[in-house]
């Protein structure tokens, strides 16, 4: 997607105030935590069998389901569950990084870091409709797409959206949303 376009979309959705990002940027991380809770009940209701967490595991279901759905609010194809996936990812490589960092690899943490972002970073370009998610393939990680031969030159990469429109530690008077 063309750089001025995409600029122009940012600087529309911040007068209008169409997005509170902060806000937005919480309640990703919350939802990413009930997807990552869904699967710790699944498991600790397996090795336990105890159908208790089963049904704990239900009702964390419901309420991701209804956090998601106010960040999903229309959807085509299958963004609801790229969405979903595209977090769970983010969660998880998080926590292997940390576990890697934790055990000195620091360059396979890094790179684990690296790609957690640059999942949250593609939720975010999909959450804000800023990207053809129908054009987007296997691309290098330098790139937006395969015809970008100068991504910073040219587009933006989803990283760089992120880091342009979320910035939570912004209590200035210009963003009066916090």
């Amino acid at each position: 997607m063309d750089f001025e376009i995409i600029k122009q979309k940012i600087e529309e959705m911040k007068k209008k105030g169409d997005v509170d990002l902060s806000l937005d940027e919480d309640l990703s991380i919350a939802i990413m935590n009930l997807v990552s809770l869904e699967e710790h009940f699944f498991f600790t209701a397996e090795k336990t069998k105890k159908d208790d967490y089963f049904n704990l595991l239900r009702e964390v279901r419901e309420m991701r389901r209804e956090l998601l759905g106010k960040m999903m609010t229309q959807n085509e194809g299958e963004t609801w569950c790229i969405s979903k996936h595209l977090l769970a990812t983010s969660m998880r490589l998080m926590e292997v990084g940390t576990k890697l960092e934790g055990s000195g690899k620091r360059e396979e943490a890094k790179r684990m870091f690296d790609l957690a972002y640059k999942s949250y970073a593609m939720f975010f370009g999909i959450r804000l409709k800023l990207v053809d998610i129908s054009s987007i393939k296997k691309i290098d990680d330098s790139q937006l797409s395969k015809h970008d031969t100068k991504p910073k030159d040219g587009p933006w990469s989803f990283e760089d959206i992120v880091e342009k429109m979320v910035d939570c530690c912004d209590e200035s008077d210009k963003n009066p949303k916090h």
